[in-house]
């Protein structure tokens, strides 16, 4: 790393940390050594597989890194043991909330077994425990027994319209827990138009966040879903059809 690098790097983790620190999440010095690494690993798997458009350093680190710990400024993950992330691609949020929160028990689930060879490796390389990797279609992992119903809270970020992603996740989440979409765009509609599928997958509308990137001013916004009881058995339906044909 040159030392223009180096320079730019730290600038970036002070920012980062106090970025966090102003919603109320403290990040350490080893932690901001694991987003470094990360960044690293990130961009050199790139050349080998299509894991991110974003490589440039100051948009990963707003655009995936700040993005992906913004659901720490509105639930308390420090209460959470249990972390299922669905169609995590590059690992976001997954990771980053892992780094933040080393005591939860992190499993990822992505149809691509590339990805999760890249995951494997970044969790090895950041010294990370308490990961667990699986490889398959959210549609078949979700009716397997060790999955379902199991999670304090599951997450999924700009993966699919609100509808379709409610059948891929909500099945995953015990009662009681909570799902978040993560969402870049605005979720009116969308939220609107999943009303059934809410109400059908066992689940609640907790709320809806919304908050600007500092330094992008892009909007974001987290849609809340809290399960109040279990998922139907005959969701979710098979591989393909929540998004071929959504609860609507």
């Amino acid at each position: 790393m040159s030392e223009n690098d180096s320079s730019k790097s730290a600038s970036l983790a002070e920012i980062l940390i106090r970025l966090t620190a102003e919603k109320g999440l403290a990040l350490n010095q080893r932690q901001m050594e694991q987003f470094d690494l990360y960044y690293r690993e990130l961009v050199e798997w790139n050349e080998k597989m299509n894991l991110t458009g974003i490589t440039d350093r100051d948009q990963v680190y707003i655009k995936h890194f700040y993005d992906s710990l913004s659901l720490a400024f509105f639930e308390d993950l420090s209460s959470v043991e249990t972390l299922a992330d669905i169609g995590s691609g590059a690992g976001f949020p997954g990771i980053p909330l892992k780094i933040a929160f080393p005591h939860l028990k992190l499993t990822i689930v992505d149809s691509l077994n590339k990805r999760i060879g890249f995951l494997r490796h970044l969790a090895d390389t950041l010294g990370l425990e308490g990961v667990t990797l699986v490889h398959g279609r959210a549609e078949d992992i979700a009716r397997l027994t060790e999955h379902r119903d199991r999670y304090d809270a599951v997450t999924a970020r700009a993966v699919a319209r609100l509808a379709v992603l409610n059948e891929l996740c909500l099945p995953f989440v015990k009662v009681g827990g909570w799902f978040a979409a993560m969402k870049g765009a605005a979720v009116a509609e969308e939220t609107a138009e999943a009303g059934v599928s809410i109400r059908e997958l066992g689940a609640e509308l907790a709320g809806t966040h919304s908050f600007r990137l500092p330094m992008e001013d892009a909007e974001r916004y987290m849609v809340m879903l809290r399960k109040i009881k279990s998922t139907p058995k005959k969701y979710p339906r098979k591989a393909g059809l929540p998004v071929k044909q959504p609860l609507l």
